[in-house]
């Protein structure tokens, strides 16, 4: 055979990666439900390797630099939980004995005011006995969690299951650490010889927007739940952890978290102190300098602009993920919007030049 016919057309090899591509795409489907140790054992492997590598290139072995980012994260998180945990189950109680009074303001004072201000139809809300009524729900959690444990502990084959699952992260984010320069250059060696630079430096913008995504954006989230969680107890508010963190988590999506924690702890100043400028003052002043250092600092040289998602598209993602793969997919929806917006921008250059395109 001559040459030419033994060449694969450009036509067949992009049907072949596109095949191989939903095909992985269906089979992670059908195992999502295996799925979360690996996704998470991933993320810690991917967030762990530029250390591993710094010890690595300064003498020690692979698998002592893991070993020892290992311990370091291992004793980081015994140490927010053994800190954090204990406030946030005692403001978690308070709260939750505080809700029988937000509600009588809701319906007794909001809700009216505004049906006069807005000339609305008078409705009122419906009367709770708040006292039978979160009876009632502790009683069906401790019915529903006795019979949860029950079945778990009754059934030898789930009670394992749910062991493995959770050993399984430590054991699969070892390995994974450990060999991911490896398995990375395998990957890259099964690329066909015609793709190979462009899927490098594809591959190579990626991972600057998945580490300015992981890396950047998750330091910048604890910062912010850090920094207003620390704000708001030195001003006096209460449940100012669980404020802390709702701002935190909520500023994964742009300006999200700065609106609703400003919101809700504008809420409980207002209970708590009443209208005191003063009080209100300092809970906003408290948000003013968390944004401003956000924006200015820990944005900019942590995530800078490559992450280049609309929020719109964030909360698309997170929810796309869910919705397709439940919590695994939550937890690598926006990851790959990331990945994906990459290859679009290059799929949407490469179509610019086309005479497609540029035909008159």
């Amino acid at each position: 055979m001559s040459e030419q016919t033994d060449r694969q057309p450009p036509t067949f090899r992009w049907l072949s990666a596109l095949l191989v591509l939903g095909l992985c795409l269906v089979f992670f489907i059908q195992v999502k439900d295996i799925l979360t140790p690996f996704i998470v054992g991933a993320l810690i492997a991917y967030l762990g390797d530029p250390l591993v590598d710094r010890l690595e290139s300064r003498g020690l072995s692979r698998t002592g630099s893991v070993t020892l980012v290992f311990a370091l994260l291992i004793s980081l998180l015994t140490v927010i939980v053994a800190v954090v945990a204990p406030i946030l189950i005692q403001q978690l109680s308070e709260l939750a004995a505080a809700i029988p009074d937000a509600y009588r303001w809701l319906s007794e004072e909001a809700v009216p005011w505004l049906q006069l201000r807005l000339n609305l139809s008078p409705v009122s809300l419906p009367n709770i006995d708040w006292q039978t009524s979160l009876s009632e729900h502790w009683q069906s959690v401790g019915q529903m969690t006795g019979g949860v444990v029950q079945r778990v502990t009754t059934s030898s084959l789930a009670l394992i299951a749910t062991l493995l699952n959770l050993a399984l992260i430590p054991v699969v984010a070892f390995y994974l650490m450990r060999d991911w320069d490896i398995m990375m250059a395998g990957l890259l060696r099964l690329v066909p010889r015609a793709w190979a630079g462009t899927v490098a430096d594809s591959v190579s913008e990626a991972h600057g927007v998945l580490e300015a995504f992981l890396r950047g954006q998750l330091v910048v989230m604890a910062a912010q739940a850090l920094m207003y969680s620390f704000g708001l107890w030195l001003v006096g508010l209460n449940y100012a952890v669980v404020l802390g963190l709702l701002a935190g988590v909520a500023a994964l999506i742009p300006y999200a978290g700065a609106v609703i924690g400003v919101g809700s702890a504008m809420i409980v100043a207002y209970f708590q102190f009443g209208v005191d400028p003063m009080a209100l003052g300092l809970v906003a002043m408290v948000f003013a300098i968390g944004q401003l250092v956000e924006s200015f600092i820990l944005t900019p040289v942590l995530v800078g602009d490559r992450i280049g998602l609309h929020p719109v598209a964030v909360i698309f993602a997170l929810m796309a993920g869910g919705q397709l793969a439940g919590f695994t997919g939550v937890l690598i929806g926006l990851p790959v919007a990331a990945v994906l917006l990459v290859f679009g921008r290059r799929i949407v250059n490469a179509y610019l030049t086309t005479d497609v395109y540029n035909a008159d």
